[in-house]
């Protein structure tokens, strides 16, 4: 086999072997997985009501037998992706979004999935029977041929991606949503964050961190390049953490940014210019442009590096949302008995259903 014919050969199987990795993951993870169901909270008597008299022109959701709006103006919209490997992250997550939120009931929640993951939302609806919520399948082949390979296998899987279709996939009523990694926890109220100023520009709001080594996210061969490198002249340009965003999506929309960050995806194709996965794109159409989150909304890192996972302690400060970024995930940890000392603020959230208790 000539070098040419084997080179096309790996390159068409890469988006295969992503899907492969990505599912393989999943099955192993979620295996024989049972969740117990979720207190249910209630609204405080000072929030707004999402029930209006006049819904003809408002889209409504029926979910769990009740009617749901998703278009009012005094709903907190979240959107989180949902796979079976971070299912139990996820479950997790909502519930300490439910538990801290003075409205509880005004939360609404937007689920982005796989087709190979359709049961997830059942799963959901029996943890969470009250919660209001939309699930939206995201057709990884929109992405599969765009995605190059990155320093862990697990950013390369296609609803890493999810995120960049956000004002495509959520109905057109939805101006602003919140979104959040699945290795979160919320120890404030999701109102606040949503207060997030956004000024009279910015599309994200999301917390910057202006100390990180901005170059390290992009190749020699981009800084290299003088038409790739002018890409942010005259931009303050920050790295920022795409894992807690506030996000105006009718100005995404009205910016065109989908395909802005599509078309930096397209290059990289052709010439590697980054190496993280789907972070290095946002960065491109946005760093330099986005209104700042409170570091309090985003005590990052404590999943370690990428390579090692090894343990972190919170940073100074206070303290409003925990994020399990990097290699290491608390339920993974706990499972194993070698946890983190800050696991142990995750694991009362953790609605996985006991064995011995299944059991019984």
């Amino acid at each position: 086999m000539s070098p040419a014919i084997s080179l096309t050969l790996s390159w068409n199987f890469f988006p295969f072997l992503i899907l492969v990795l990505c599912s393989t993951t999943e099955s192993l993870s979620t295996k024989h997985s049972h969740f117990r169901e979720a207190p249910q909270f209630y609204n405080s008597p000072t929030c707004p009501s999402l029930r209006i008299n006049n819904i003809s022109n408002i889209e409504i959701n029926n979910i769990n037998g009740s009617t749901k709006l998703i278009c009012s103006v005094n709903a907190v919209h979240v959107a989180m992706t949902l796979d079976a490997a971070y299912l139990r992250g996820s479950m997790a997550a909502i519930l300490s979004v439910l538990q801290h939120s003075s409205c509880p009931e005004n939360v609404v929640f937007h689920f982005v999935t796989l087709a190979t993951t359709d049961g997830l939302n059942v799963t959901i609806a029996k943890s969470f029977p009250y919660l209001q919520f939309r699930v939206y399948t995201f057709d990884d082949y929109a992405v599969l041929g765009l995605i190059s390979t990155s320093i862990r296998a697990a950013l390369d899987c296609p609803l890493n991606y999810a995120r960049n279709y956000l004002a495509e996939l959520l109905p057109t009523c939805v101006q602003k949503v919140i979104y959040l990694d699945s290795d979160i926890i919320l120890v404030d109220d999701i109102a606040k964050l949503l207060e997030t100023p956004l000024g009279d520009e910015a599309v994200v709001a999301a917390p910057e961190y202006c100390n990180a080594n901005f170059s390290f996210y992009f190749t020699p061969t981009f800084w290299s390049n003088p038409s790739l490198s002018l890409t942010f002249a005259g931009r303050k340009a920050c790295y920022f953490n795409t894992g807690v965003m506030v996000i105006d999506l009718q100005r995404w929309r009205d910016g065109d940014h989908t395909r802005k960050i599509v078309e930096w995806m397209e290059l990289q194709k052709r010439m590697r210019i980054y190496e993280l996965g789907s972070l290095p794109p946002f960065l491109l159409v946005f760093a330099g442009y986005i209104a700042p989150v409170d570091h309090r909304w985003n005590q990052h890192g404590l999943g370690g590096d990428n390579y090692r996972g090894l343990c972190r302690d919170l940073h100074p400060g206070p303290v409003s949302l925990l994020h399990w970024s990097g290699k290491g995930k608390p339920w993974v940890r706990l499972d194993s008995n070698r946890p983190c000392p800050l696991d142990a603020l995750w694991a009362p959230y953790d609605l996985l259903q006991a064995p011995d208790l299944l059991e019984s």
